[in-house]
């Protein structure tokens, strides 16, 4: 069986419970994915399935190698593809689809997906640093500070928290919750949040 599904996240929204909690939640459409292509230890050295998150995508937007990469599995083509792991006996075949029924209201997930670009960001931004006085003739109020010793070691420190790029990188936030999943839209509600703007591609995964 495959251990998890590509999806695009919607959004964020709140669920209630019947005791009049509040959950917040990140909606993501989970699936429909296709199996394009099937990792074998005899042949790739490992075992994995390559999905595609089915979407329709511009036959001019797909280039010949993957193209030719589909008609082989005799699928449509789709905009992304990843591999996931496969565990148990199942049979997995190019050409089968998983739905989001295979996650449970109850079960955890780890999701990851790409940050939002912030851009050259400074330290306070970028690390949190907490500045200098906005006043009393104080000429230290962004910036960064020292950033190594005189006498020793006279350089500075490889990972030294300093400007820089921020966001762009690929985040996977463990254990969250399922908090419900609606099987005919293809909708999987998770709590909390996850990595990424609404329209951004997603890997769920079962945690464990």
């Amino acid at each position: 069986m495959i251990n998890g599904l590509l999806g695009k996240k919607v959004g964020m929204t709140q669920l209630m419970n019947d005791d009049g909690t509040v959950v917040p939640v990140t909606v993501i459409q989970a699936g429909p994915c296709v199996v394009v292509q099937r990792k074998t230890v005899a042949q790739d050295g490992y075992d994995a399935a390559q999905l595609g998150f089915v979407e329709f995508v511009k036959g001019k937007r797909v280039t010949r190698p993957m193209a030719g990469h589909f008609k082989k599995a005799d699928i449509a083509p789709v905009r992304l593809l990843r591999e996931f792991e496969i565990t148990g006996d199942e049979d997995v075949k190019a050409g089968n689809r998983f739905q989001v029924g295979m996650f449970a209201t109850g079960e955890s997930v780890r999701v990851t997906g790409t940050t939002k670009g912030r851009g050259f960001a400074g330290v306070i931004k970028r690390h949190h640093f907490g500045g200098g006085q906005a006043t009393h003739g104080s000429m230290f109020h962004r910036a960064p500070g020292s950033i190594g010793q005189s006498a020793y070691p006279s350089r500075v420190w490889k990972g030294q928290k300093m400007p820089g790029h921020l966001g762009a990188r690929r985040v996977t936030v463990q254990s969250l919750g399922v908090e419900r999943v609606d099987e005919e839209k293809n909708l999987l509600f998770v709590r909390g949040a996850v990595p990424g703007p609404n329209g951004g591609y997603v890997m769920i995964r079962k945690a464990g």
